[in-house]
Protein backbone atom coordinates (compact mmCIF):
# COMPACT_ATOMS: atom_id res chain seq x y z
CA UNK A 1 0.00 0.00 0.00
CA UNK A 2 1.39 3.40 -1.02
CA UNK A 3 0.26 6.34 1.09
CA UNK A 4 0.43 9.85 -0.33
CA UNK A 5 0.74 12.67 2.19
CA UNK A 6 -2.07 15.19 1.68
CA UNK A 7 -0.99 18.74 0.88
CA UNK A 8 -1.09 21.27 3.72
CA UNK A 9 -3.22 24.36 3.07
CA UNK A 10 -3.33 27.70 4.87
CA UNK A 11 -6.89 28.98 5.16
CA UNK A 12 -8.46 32.02 6.85
CA UNK A 13 -11.94 33.09 7.85
CA UNK A 14 -12.18 36.88 7.82
CA UNK A 15 -14.73 39.06 9.59
CA UNK A 16 -17.17 38.90 12.47
CA UNK A 17 -16.30 37.05 15.67
CA UNK A 18 -19.01 36.96 18.31
CA UNK A 19 -20.97 35.05 20.90
CA UNK A 20 -24.24 33.46 19.85
CA UNK A 21 -26.45 34.20 22.84
CA UNK A 22 -29.27 31.66 23.15
CA UNK A 23 -32.08 31.89 25.73
CA UNK A 24 -30.28 29.54 28.13
CA UNK A 25 -26.70 29.34 26.94
CA UNK A 26 -23.95 31.16 25.09
CA UNK A 27 -21.87 29.60 22.31
CA UNK A 28 -18.83 30.74 20.36
CA UNK A 29 -19.96 31.97 16.94
CA UNK A 30 -19.33 34.14 13.95
CA UNK A 31 -18.56 32.81 10.49
CA UNK A 32 -14.73 33.25 10.62
CA UNK A 33 -14.34 31.17 13.80
CA UNK A 34 -16.85 28.56 12.64
CA UNK A 35 -15.23 28.28 9.21
CA UNK A 36 -11.68 28.18 10.61
CA UNK A 37 -12.61 25.60 13.23
CA UNK A 38 -14.15 23.25 10.69
CA UNK A 39 -11.31 23.73 8.17
CA UNK A 40 -8.87 22.86 10.95
CA UNK A 41 -10.78 19.67 11.73
CA UNK A 42 -10.84 18.82 8.03
CA UNK A 43 -7.06 19.07 7.75
CA UNK A 44 -6.08 22.70 7.06
CA UNK A 45 -3.93 25.11 9.02
CA UNK A 46 -6.58 27.72 9.64
CA UNK A 47 -6.82 31.19 11.11
CA UNK A 48 -9.76 33.37 12.09
CA UNK A 49 -8.98 37.00 11.28
CA UNK A 50 -11.07 39.26 13.47
CA UNK A 51 -11.19 41.60 16.45
CA UNK A 52 -12.59 41.25 19.97
CA UNK A 53 -12.93 43.66 22.85
CA UNK A 54 -10.45 43.94 25.71
CA UNK A 55 -13.19 42.55 27.95
CA UNK A 56 -14.19 39.35 29.71
CA UNK A 57 -16.06 37.99 26.66
CA UNK A 58 -13.09 38.67 24.42
CA UNK A 59 -10.64 36.89 26.73
CA UNK A 60 -13.05 33.98 27.12
CA UNK A 61 -13.44 33.69 23.35
CA UNK A 62 -9.71 33.50 22.72
CA UNK A 63 -9.30 31.00 25.54
CA UNK A 64 -11.97 28.71 24.10
CA UNK A 65 -10.41 28.93 20.64
CA UNK A 66 -6.99 28.12 22.11
CA UNK A 67 -8.46 25.04 23.82
CA UNK A 68 -9.72 23.89 20.41
CA UNK A 69 -6.26 24.39 18.88
CA UNK A 70 -7.50 27.26 16.69
CA UNK A 71 -4.76 29.81 16.09
CA UNK A 72 -5.74 33.13 17.71
CA UNK A 73 -2.68 35.12 16.67
CA UNK A 74 -4.66 37.14 14.13
CA UNK A 75 -7.49 38.05 16.50
CA UNK A 76 -6.72 41.58 17.69
CA UNK A 77 -8.08 43.31 20.76
CA UNK A 78 -9.90 46.62 20.45
CA UNK A 79 -9.27 48.98 23.39
CA UNK A 80 -12.67 50.67 23.27
CA UNK A 81 -15.25 48.56 21.40
CA UNK A 82 -16.86 45.48 23.04
CA UNK A 83 -16.76 41.88 21.87
CA UNK A 84 -19.53 41.09 19.41
CA UNK A 85 -22.76 39.32 20.32
CA UNK A 86 -25.72 37.95 18.36
CA UNK A 87 -28.94 37.16 20.18
CA UNK A 88 -30.29 33.93 18.70
CA UNK A 89 -33.83 32.56 18.64
CA UNK A 90 -34.71 29.13 17.23
CA UNK A 91 -38.10 28.45 15.64
CA UNK A 92 -40.05 25.19 15.81
CA UNK A 93 -38.20 23.88 12.75
CA UNK A 94 -34.78 24.47 14.32
CA UNK A 95 -34.06 27.47 12.13
CA UNK A 96 -32.15 30.34 13.81
CA UNK A 97 -32.73 34.08 13.56
CA UNK A 98 -30.27 36.70 14.79
CA UNK A 99 -30.27 40.13 16.38
CA UNK A 100 -26.70 41.33 15.82
CA UNK A 101 -25.31 43.98 18.16
CA UNK A 102 -23.88 47.08 16.43
CA UNK A 103 -20.63 49.01 16.98
CA UNK A 104 -18.49 46.16 18.24
CA UNK A 105 -14.84 45.21 17.89
CA UNK A 106 -15.11 43.34 14.58
CA UNK A 107 -16.50 46.52 12.99
CA UNK A 108 -12.99 47.95 13.35
CA UNK A 109 -10.68 45.46 11.61
CA UNK A 110 -7.23 46.92 10.96
CA UNK A 111 -4.50 45.76 8.57
CA UNK A 112 -1.24 44.98 10.37
CA UNK A 113 2.19 43.87 9.14
CA UNK A 114 1.56 40.38 10.45
CA UNK A 115 -1.74 40.22 8.54
CA UNK A 116 0.02 41.34 5.37
CA UNK A 117 2.51 38.50 5.79
CA UNK A 118 -0.25 35.95 6.41
CA UNK A 119 -2.32 37.13 3.43
CA UNK A 120 0.61 36.60 1.08
CA UNK A 121 0.71 32.87 1.88
CA UNK A 122 -2.98 31.99 2.13
CA UNK A 123 -4.34 29.27 -0.15
CA UNK A 124 -7.94 30.24 0.59
CA UNK A 125 -10.02 32.73 2.55
CA UNK A 126 -13.70 33.09 3.26
CA UNK A 127 -15.36 36.46 3.77
CA UNK A 128 -18.95 37.65 3.93
CA UNK A 129 -21.21 40.64 3.57
CA UNK A 130 -22.14 41.13 7.22
CA UNK A 131 -18.51 41.73 8.18
CA UNK A 132 -18.37 44.60 5.68
CA UNK A 133 -21.12 46.66 7.33
CA UNK A 134 -18.53 49.22 8.51
CA UNK A 135 -16.22 51.16 6.19
CA UNK A 136 -13.15 50.31 8.26
CA UNK A 137 -13.64 46.55 8.18
CA UNK A 138 -14.70 46.58 4.53
CA UNK A 139 -11.49 48.34 3.56
CA UNK A 140 -9.30 45.98 5.60
CA UNK A 141 -10.97 42.83 4.27
CA UNK A 142 -10.40 43.91 0.70
CA UNK A 143 -6.78 44.82 1.39
CA UNK A 144 -6.21 41.30 2.74
CA UNK A 145 -7.86 39.69 -0.28
CA UNK A 146 -5.81 41.78 -2.69
CA UNK A 147 -2.59 40.61 -1.00
CA UNK A 148 -3.40 36.92 -1.46
CA UNK A 149 -1.49 34.93 -4.10
CA UNK A 150 -2.71 34.78 -7.67
CA UNK A 151 -4.97 31.77 -8.10
CA UNK A 152 -5.88 31.50 -4.42
CA UNK A 153 -9.48 30.69 -3.50
CA UNK A 154 -11.51 33.68 -2.28
CA UNK A 155 -14.95 32.56 -1.14
CA UNK A 156 -17.74 35.09 -0.73
CA UNK A 157 -20.25 33.55 1.68
CA UNK A 158 -23.31 35.74 1.30
CA UNK A 159 -25.00 36.34 4.64
CA UNK A 160 -27.75 38.91 4.20
CA UNK A 161 -28.38 39.74 7.84
CA UNK A 162 -30.86 42.48 8.76
CA UNK A 163 -30.25 45.54 6.56
CA UNK A 164 -26.47 45.19 6.22
CA UNK A 165 -26.33 44.80 2.44
CA UNK A 166 -27.06 46.58 -0.83
CA UNK A 167 -26.36 46.12 -4.53
CA UNK A 168 -23.06 47.98 -4.48
CA UNK A 169 -21.73 45.87 -1.62
CA UNK A 170 -22.68 42.61 -3.35
CA UNK A 171 -21.32 43.68 -6.73
CA UNK A 172 -17.97 44.91 -5.43
CA UNK A 173 -17.58 41.78 -3.28
CA UNK A 174 -18.33 39.50 -6.23
CA UNK A 175 -15.77 41.31 -8.32
CA UNK A 176 -12.96 40.29 -5.95
CA UNK A 177 -14.26 36.79 -5.17
CA UNK A 178 -13.38 33.63 -7.08
CA UNK A 179 -16.18 31.55 -5.52
CA UNK A 180 -19.66 32.35 -4.25
CA UNK A 181 -21.84 30.55 -1.72
CA UNK A 182 -25.46 31.59 -1.28
CA UNK A 183 -28.73 30.04 -0.12
CA UNK A 184 -32.17 29.64 -1.59
CA UNK A 185 -33.32 32.48 0.69
CA UNK A 186 -30.60 34.79 -0.63
CA UNK A 187 -30.88 34.13 -4.35
CA UNK A 188 -34.10 36.20 -4.81
CA UNK A 189 -32.30 39.25 -3.40
CA UNK A 190 -29.38 38.80 -5.79
CA UNK A 191 -31.79 38.11 -8.64
CA UNK A 192 -33.44 41.47 -7.98
CA UNK A 193 -30.12 43.30 -7.63
CA UNK A 194 -28.67 41.86 -10.86
CA UNK A 195 -31.85 41.26 -12.91
CA UNK A 196 -31.36 37.50 -13.11
CA UNK A 197 -33.95 35.56 -15.10
CA UNK A 198 -35.06 31.98 -15.80
CA UNK A 199 -34.79 28.86 -13.68
CA UNK A 200 -32.69 28.63 -10.53
CA UNK A 201 -29.83 26.97 -12.42
CA UNK A 202 -30.03 29.60 -15.16
CA UNK A 203 -29.87 32.40 -12.60
CA UNK A 204 -26.89 30.77 -10.90
CA UNK A 205 -25.09 30.39 -14.22
CA UNK A 206 -25.75 34.05 -15.00
CA UNK A 207 -24.11 35.01 -11.71
CA UNK A 208 -21.17 32.65 -12.25
CA UNK A 209 -20.56 33.89 -15.78
CA UNK A 210 -21.09 37.58 -15.06
CA UNK A 211 -18.50 37.66 -12.28
CA UNK A 212 -16.16 35.02 -13.79
CA UNK A 213 -16.44 32.76 -10.73
CA UNK A 214 -14.49 29.50 -10.55
CA UNK A 215 -17.19 27.96 -8.39
CA UNK A 216 -20.76 28.77 -7.38
CA UNK A 217 -22.41 26.99 -4.45
CA UNK A 218 -26.17 27.13 -3.84
CA UNK A 219 -27.64 25.62 -0.67
CA UNK A 220 -31.24 24.62 0.00
CA UNK A 221 -31.15 23.53 3.63
CA UNK A 222 -32.41 19.98 4.05
CA UNK A 223 -33.06 19.82 0.30
CA UNK A 224 -29.37 19.74 -0.57
CA UNK A 225 -27.30 21.91 -2.87
CA UNK A 226 -26.21 22.77 -6.40
CA UNK A 227 -22.59 23.33 -7.43
CA UNK A 228 -21.53 24.94 -10.71
CA UNK A 229 -18.21 25.64 -12.34
CA UNK A 230 -17.21 26.54 -15.90
CA UNK A 231 -17.90 23.08 -17.28
CA UNK A 232 -20.13 21.17 -14.88
CA UNK A 233 -23.24 21.37 -12.70
CA UNK A 234 -23.90 18.92 -9.85
CA UNK A 235 -27.10 18.69 -7.83
CA UNK A 236 -27.39 16.93 -4.46
CA UNK A 237 -30.74 16.08 -2.88
CA UNK A 238 -29.48 16.44 0.70
CA UNK A 239 -29.16 13.89 3.49
CA UNK A 240 -31.87 13.14 6.05
CA UNK A 241 -30.91 13.76 9.67
CA UNK A 242 -32.45 14.21 13.11
CA UNK A 243 -31.68 17.93 13.32
CA UNK A 244 -31.02 19.62 16.66
CA UNK A 245 -30.48 23.05 15.11
CA UNK A 246 -28.83 24.41 11.95
CA UNK A 247 -26.59 27.00 13.64
CA UNK A 248 -23.16 26.82 11.99
CA UNK A 249 -24.20 24.20 9.45
CA UNK A 250 -23.68 26.67 6.60
CA UNK A 251 -20.17 27.49 7.81
CA UNK A 252 -19.26 23.80 8.07
CA UNK A 253 -20.63 23.33 4.54
CA UNK A 254 -18.45 26.18 3.28
CA UNK A 255 -15.40 24.69 5.02
CA UNK A 256 -16.00 21.33 3.36
CA UNK A 257 -16.48 23.01 -0.03
CA UNK A 258 -13.25 24.95 0.48
CA UNK A 259 -11.23 21.86 1.35
CA UNK A 260 -12.67 19.79 -1.49
CA UNK A 261 -11.94 22.58 -3.96
CA UNK A 262 -8.36 22.98 -2.70
CA UNK A 263 -7.85 19.25 -3.18
CA UNK A 264 -9.28 19.64 -6.71
CA UNK A 265 -12.02 17.07 -6.27
CA UNK A 266 -14.75 16.81 -8.91
CA UNK A 267 -17.98 18.66 -8.15
CA UNK A 268 -20.01 15.57 -7.26
CA UNK A 269 -17.47 14.50 -4.65
CA UNK A 270 -17.23 17.97 -3.13
CA UNK A 271 -21.02 18.20 -3.00
CA UNK A 272 -21.45 14.82 -1.30
CA UNK A 273 -18.73 15.55 1.25
CA UNK A 274 -20.11 19.00 2.14
CA UNK A 275 -23.62 17.62 2.62
CA UNK A 276 -22.31 14.89 4.93
CA UNK A 277 -20.40 17.39 7.07
CA UNK A 278 -23.27 19.89 7.31
CA UNK A 279 -25.79 17.15 8.02
CA UNK A 280 -23.73 16.00 10.99
CA UNK A 281 -23.41 19.56 12.34
CA UNK A 282 -27.20 19.92 12.20
CA UNK A 283 -27.53 17.02 14.64
CA UNK A 284 -25.35 18.77 17.22
CA UNK A 285 -26.02 21.79 19.47
CA UNK A 286 -24.23 25.00 18.51
CA UNK A 287 -22.07 25.99 15.56
CA UNK A 288 -18.76 24.29 16.36
CA UNK A 289 -19.16 20.64 17.38
CA UNK A 290 -16.27 18.22 17.06
CA UNK A 291 -16.45 16.37 13.76
CA UNK A 292 -15.94 12.60 13.59
CA UNK A 293 -12.39 11.65 12.62
CA UNK A 294 -13.70 10.10 9.41
CA UNK A 295 -14.17 13.61 8.00
CA UNK A 296 -10.52 14.63 8.42
CA UNK A 297 -8.79 14.83 5.06
CA UNK A 298 -5.50 14.02 6.75
CA UNK A 299 -6.55 10.38 6.63
CA UNK A 300 -8.97 10.52 3.73
CA UNK A 301 -9.09 7.71 1.12
CA UNK A 302 -8.30 10.35 -1.52
CA UNK A 303 -4.66 10.04 -0.42
CA UNK A 304 -4.41 6.26 -0.23
CA UNK A 305 -3.85 4.00 -3.23
CA UNK A 306 -3.34 0.25 -3.32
Amino acid sequence: MNTQTPPSFAVAGIGELLWDVFPHRMKLGGAPANFAWHCSQLGATSYPISRVGADALGFRMCRELDLRNVNTYYIDQDPSLPTGQAKVTIDSNGKPSYDIVKDVAWDNLTLTKSLETLAARLDAACFGTLCQRSAASRRTIREILELMPVGSLKILDVNLRQAYHDRELLESSLQIASALKLSDEELPTLAAYFELEGSVVEQLEQLRSRFDLKLLVYTRGADGSILLDESDCDEHAGLPCDAFDSVGAGDSFTAAICMGALHQWPLHRINEFANKVASFVCTQPGATPELPLQFSLKNHPQFTSI
